[in-house]
């Protein structure tokens, strides 16, 4: 009977411990890292009203700013306090996609600056292959004796 006393108050105890810290379960945020227009999209999709709660940086137009968290209803609103639902609060940071000597944005410390780093080389080196393609196309034009623009016989 002792040992069942004293295991029941374990337990009894763990339980208590495990109410007043939290169990700890963490739900990710599915509109972090997408940009404010699409993350807005999926939002109001899904019938969800979406407010800007706060936004760090000037660089970027609203729409291609990065959602860094969100926050979904049920919560109490900061204006008078009554009860909040079908909503969903964005903070945006509209720096840029990634820090450089000139200007703010993510580090690319971190994982999401080194992505954002690599997807700005990828539309640079499409850019200047459709730029080297554009020039190929002007010079076989130019070798043939046709000028581009130049109006045909």
């Amino acid at each position: 009977m002792k040992k069942l006393l004293v295991v029941g108050s374990g337990a009894v105890g763990a339980l208590a411990v495990l109410a007043l810290l939290g169990s700890g379960v963490a739900s990710a945020d599915s509109y972090a890292g997408q940009k404010y227009s699409d993350a807005s999209s999926a939002a109001s999709d899904a019938g969800q009203t979406v407010v800007v709660a706060a936004r760090t940086g000037d660089k970027l137009s609203e729409s291609d700013c990065i959602v860094e968290r969100s926050q979904t209803a049920p919560f109490a609103s900061a204006n008078d306090g009554a009860h909040v639902s079908d909503t969903v609060q964005f903070y945006l940071n509209c720096n840029g996609g990634y820090a450089t000597a000139t200007s703010p944005g993510l580090s690319l410390g971190s994982e999401e600056g080194r992505a954002a780093k690599s997807a700005a080389d990828e539309e640079e080196a499409k850019a200047q292959a459709q730029a080297q393609a554009a020039q190929d196309s002007t010079d076989e034009l130019a070798g043939d004796g046709q000028t581009p623009g130049a109006p045909g016989e």
